[in-house]
């Protein structure tokens, strides 16, 4: 083995894996609104599209999923970094004040009251596909994507540029304990 190549303890190998980037996961259900930040989620299908969120049972917005059958998925920017690491830090059951205090401002889709968050570079609009099992014993959530938006600056003609864009519109990867990374150059195969 290369002299290199470390063992990883086994309680920290997902940080291996978890610098997707991070997500938005917001939601409305009787009159409430709520987002938190999620490190974990993935594509799952493409037609229809289709992705997976992990929503821990304690959270607030979970129980805004669970009882609506909606949510929202968006990708914040390095731009809101400090929103991003507010809303993944507080809770709307112990802080009532935790959207204004975090600076959150949401716009909706035509008269749909699903929240977005404002400023993020992307947005997919999810129906949750109910698997009660992998909810329960996996807090794993999967969503169907009803609609996308993306901001143009950054994302169009199906592809990222956030080589042409001012760096604060570049997604953010949240690698635990409140570290982040933002997507670095891009890369083409052949070309390294």
């Amino acid at each position: 083995m290369d002299r290199h190549i470390l063992p990883v303890p086994l309680d920290k190998a997902y940080r291996l894996l978890n610098h997707g980037p991070t997500v938005l996961v917001s939601s409305h259900h009787e009159g409430v609104d709520n987002v938190m930040a999620a490190a974990w989620a993935c594509a799952l299908d493409f037609a229809p599209p289709k992705l997976t969120v992990v929503l821990d049972k304690s959270t607030a917005t979970r129980a805004l999923v669970e009882g609506s059958g909606r949510f929202a998925i968006q990708l914040p920017t390095a731009g809101q970094l400090a929103l991003t690491h507010a809303v993944g830090n507080r809770s709307l059951r112990s802080d009532p004040d935790k959207l204004e205090r975090s600076g959150v401002a949401f716009w909706h889709a035509q008269d749909d009251r699903l929240p977005l968050v404002a400023g993020c570079s992307a947005w997919l609009a999810c129906r949750l596909v109910p698997e009660p099992h992998n909810q329960q014993a996996y807090d794993l959530f999967i969503g169907e994507v009803t609609a996308a938006w993306a901001d143009e600056r950054v994302f169009r003609d199906g592809h990222w540029h956030f080589e042409e864009a001012d760096p604060r519109w570049r997604s953010i990867h949240h690698i635990a304990g409140g570290h982040f990374y933002a997507i670095g150059e891009p890369m083409r195969a052949g070309e390294a």
